[in-house]
């Protein structure tokens, strides 16, 4: 009689087929970044579509670039727990451009090499991603012990944070006409959608609501970081395309310095922890 197979071993390695695919996707994004970020103005000449005004491609250069970071940290992670809450976020933001490529098919420049690997990589790289993510979960270790843990309020508002990401992001998806009309700069139903994917990234920041080991957070916050940076800096280049007759601009801009802020502060925080727990091998639990 055949064995009932066993369940693979929780120990928290990252497969190699998981540093595969991140070697594989990482250096598309940073051409990417490069095409999208320094020179703004030229993506109707070198992109899959034409993304206008300059702070929508300088948005979502940002994103592949911290998309990159991520997967280098995928490739030289030992421990599967620090990177997985990245991987359902990924597959969440490649599917929605996917569906977006579909749905505004018209508006892509379809004789460009740019567009067929735009396409390419959008309608298998939402299925490689979570495919990987399902087998490498398999080895997710929960054991806390020893762990330096995150605040509770910090992580509580690290979820409801990503909470209203990704609410934000079905408002853009679904009603793309509504937010063209209070959005901070000019949008079309296509940098709706493409923004939309982006707030789904929020997807990380639900993990706060379960998860509050540092080394779990660590890495994704510092992909936040540099995101954020890099937004900010795009938003003082771009600052005449903002309406400032609108509330969301407002909003936004106290929004988006708060969180900086916060995020800068916790991340010293934690780190601050974490070298005093290396440095005493005392655990130490933060139930704040």
């Amino acid at each position: 009689m055949a064995m009932p197979a066993q369940p693979p071993t929780r120990d928290d390695r990252v497969l190699r087929s998981t540093k595969v695919v991140a070697a594989f996707i990482m250096p598309f994004l940073i051409v990417a970044f490069v095409v999208l970020y320094p020179w703004p103005s030229d993506v109707s000449r070198l992109f899959a579509w034409a993304i206008k005004p300059s702070i929508s491609p300088m948005i979502l250069g940002s994103v592949y670039i911290g998309g990159a970071y991520f997967f280098f940290r995928v490739l030289r992670a030992a421990q599967w727990h620090t990177v997985a809450g990245g991987f359902l976020p990924v597959g969440t933001f490649a599917s929605l451009m996917g569906i977006t490529t579909i749905v505004h098919w018209n508006r892509f420049i379809h004789d460009r090499l740019a567009f067929w690997l735009w396409a390419g990589l959008y309608f298998t790289t939402p299925l490689v991603v979570f495919a990987v993510f399902v087998h490498n979960q398999k080895h997710y270790k929960t054991d806390a012990d020893g762990e330096v843990l995150m605040p509770r309020l910090a992580a509580l508002i690290i979820g409801v944070g990503g909470a209203c990401a990704v609410l934000m992001s079905a408002f853009l998806y679904l009603f793309p006409q509504h937010a063209i009309d209070i959005w901070p700069w000019k949008l079309t139903p296509l940098t709706a959608r493409m923004l939309s994917a982006i707030f789904a990234l929020g997807l990380a920041g639900l993990g706060g609501f379960r998860e509050r080991r540092w080394s779990a957070a660590r890495i994704l916050l510092q992909v936040a970081g540099i995101m954020l940076a890099l937004i900010l800096i795009a938003g003082i280049r771009a600052h005449t395309e903002f309406d400032s007759s609108r509330p969301l601009t407002w909003l936004f801009a106290i929004g988006f310095g708060a969180t900086v802020i916060a995020g800068v502060a916790l991340y010293l925080r934690m780190e601050s922890r974490a070298r005093l727990q290396s440095a005493t091998s005392v655990p130490l639990d933060t139930v704040a």
